[in-house]
């Protein structure tokens, strides 16, 4: 069975970081582009950042650009997410996606998910 598997989640004051890690497990997703989500209480699963199987293309959400890094060691299988600058907007639950593009993913079209880990940021 294909998974992917999230952790680094947690409680962190404003102006914090954290980093998140993404591995799968069942498979690898190193022609994959992979890609992160968030979905916070009562709203919809909105994208953050993708990343292609290369490296080479990457997209962030607006609202996360200049403070969030996305990156991804294919030889490790793991994609990582460096969140600096936290803001209480930013606490939601954080998913991983993989897929075939970015332009899939973008477009919130990941073929397989992992379950989330919780960010919470405290103002």
């Amino acid at each position: 069975q294909v998974q992917l598997v999230e952790s680094g989640g947690g409680l962190v004051q404003a102006g914090g970081s954290l980093r998140l890690s993404c591995t799968p497990s069942g498979r690898t997703f190193s022609t994959y582009a992979l890609g992160w989500f968030r979905q916070a209480p009562g709203k919809e699963r909105e994208f953050v950042a993708t990343i292609s199987w290369t490296g080479s293309t990457i997209y962030y959400e607006d609202s996360v650009k200049g403070r969030f890094t996305i990156s991804r060691d294919n030889a490790k299988n793991t994609m990582y997410l460096q969140m600096s600058s936290l803001k209480p907007e930013d606490t939601a639950v954080y998913l991983c996606a993989a897929s075939q593009n970015t332009m899939k993913m973008r477009r919130n079209e990941g073929e397989y998910w992992g379950q989330g880990t919780q960010v919470t940021v405290s103002s």
